[in-house]
């Protein structure tokens, strides 16, 4: 009985140690000024060019501040992770997720570019399943913004809620739910559509400047935001709530990407999944995190 007790407890001691290295983040505020950071790592899984990471960069459209630069590398294959991807170092959960960012702008030199700008949580749970809220960006239209989550995949299929809109023109494509990456598209109504409708930001382009965006997640309702650059206004893209289908409920990772895509091309130009032909840059002046209380 002693020998099975010994070899339970020597079986469990592994476990028990990676349980104590992985912790979660308190509130933080990376400026990206220096040349490491305490609250990221460096996760793509493409190439190891040099040149597609830099931490405190001094960035190229505005003078005097550093950045995070990252630059997606021609050779890299397509997928989600191959490119540039900053991953926290520790967990985090309900709360505050803001970030200061300017995507590449690209429309002049290759209005077909296939490819994406992530600022999401991903982490997959082997019990709770996935855990994603996101920000997405595909830089052949810098006027769309796509906002949503996926959860599920353990036991069942991946479920997407999110809603798509050009902030150029005030026009909400789609607030919808699905199965799986194919799934049929289901419109959302009622509270899980809030707002119904959104007013223009005159000349809003993510690759123009920086601009502020935001999501407040919490148990029972995920809100994500903009912040007006001429007011630091709030303004709501999606406050869903109503239904708890959709709303992640285990701790994540807070990450930012850039990656090529061959398949997913933006709403307004079906064409744009090609490769990229220069190494483009984005701009990430600053990530922020503020939990809500303990859990």
């Amino acid at each position: 009985m002693k020998q099975h007790f010994l070899l339970a407890f020597l079986f469990f001691i592994p476990f028990l140690a990676i349980s104590q290295t992985v912790k979660n983040h308190g509130s933080f505020v990376e400026n990206f000024e220096d040349s490491t950071s305490s609250y990221f790592r460096y996760g793509s899984t493409g190439t190891k060019a040099s040149f597609k990471y830099e931490l405190g960069a001094n960035s190229p459209s505005e003078p005097g501040t550093k950045i995070l630069s990252f630059k997606i590398d021609p050779e890299d294959r397509a997928g989600a992770g191959r490119g540039p991807e900053i991953i926290s170092k520790g967990f985090t959960h309900f709360g505050t997720y803001s970030a200061r960012l300017k995507v590449p702008q690209v429309r002049d030199i290759q209005p077909n570019l296939g490819a994406v700008v992530g600022y999401f949580t991903y982490h997959v749970d082997s019990v709770a399943g996935l855990s994603e809220i996101d920000f997405e960006w595909l830089p052949a239209d810098p006027t769309v913004i796509y906002v949503g989550t996926w959860t599920g995949g353990q036991s069942g299929k991946l479920k997407r809620i999110g809603r798509t809109i050009n902030l150029a023109k005030g026009i909400i494509y789609e607030t919808t739910y699905r199965e799986g990456h194919a799934g049929t598209r289901i419109p959302l109504t009622g509270e899980q559509n809030q707002p119904e409708t959104i007013g223009a930001i005159p000349d809003f382009d993510a690759s123009s400047t920086f601009y502020t965006y935001g999501f407040d997640w919490f148990e029972d309702r995920i809100r994500w935001w903009i912040k007006r650059p001429d007011s630091d206004e709030k303004v709501v893209l999606w406050d869903y709530h109503g239904s708890s289908r959709g709303i992640p409920q285990n701790r994540t990772h807070y990450r930012m990407n850039f990656w090529h895509t061959d398949s997913w091309s933006v709403e307004t130009n079906p064409q744009s999944i090609e490769k990229p032909l220069q190494p483009y840059q984005m701009e990430v002046d600053w990530m922020s995190y503020d939990p809500f209380g303990n859990k």
